[in-house]
C-alpha cells in the first residue's frame, strides 16, 4: 500500500505541475499576442439609429440615449470592451486552474511523505 501511495503521489505531483505549466504557457501566448484571445463571453451591442428618422418618430429620451451611445462608442469601441472582459475572464480561469494544479500537487506531496 505504501508503494502504491507513493506512485499515486508522484502521479498527482506531476499532473499538478503539468496543469500549472500548461496554464502559464497558454496565458503567456495570449498576452504576448502569439495566440488570439478566446471568446469566452460575447457581448451584443445594440445598434443605434442612423438619425434618418423624423423628429416626430422618436421621443426626446430616445434621441438623448442615441446621442450618448454614439459619443461613448467614439470614446470606447465595443470590440475593446469585449476583449477586456474576455481577458479578465481568462485571467480568472487561469487563476482557478493554477490553484487547482497547486492543490493536486499538494495532495501528491502528502502521499509521497
Amino acid at each position: 500500500m505504501n508503494l502504491a501511495a507513493k506512485i499515486l503521489g508522484v502521479l498527482f505531483l506531476f499532473t499538478g505541475v503539468i496543469i500549472i505549466i500548461g496554464t502559464l504557457y497558454f496565458s503567456y501566448n495570449i498576452f504576448t499576442a502569439k495566440s488570439s484571445i478566446p471568446e469566452i463571453l460575447k457581448i451584443e451591442i445594440p445598434q443605434t439609429s442612423s438619425g434618418a428618422e423624423t423628429a416626430d418618430s422618436l421621443d426626446l429620451q430616445t434621441k438623448i440615449e442615441n446621442i450618448a451611445a454614439e459619443q461613448i462608442k467614439g470614446l470606447f469601441p465595443a470590440e475593446a470592451l469585449t476583449k477586456m472582459i474576455n481577458l479578465i475572464a481568462l485571467s480568472v480561469l487561469s487563476g482557478i486552474f493554477i490553484f487547482g494544479g497547486t492543490q493536486i500537487s499538494s495532495i501528491g506531496i502528502k502521499l509521497i511523505k
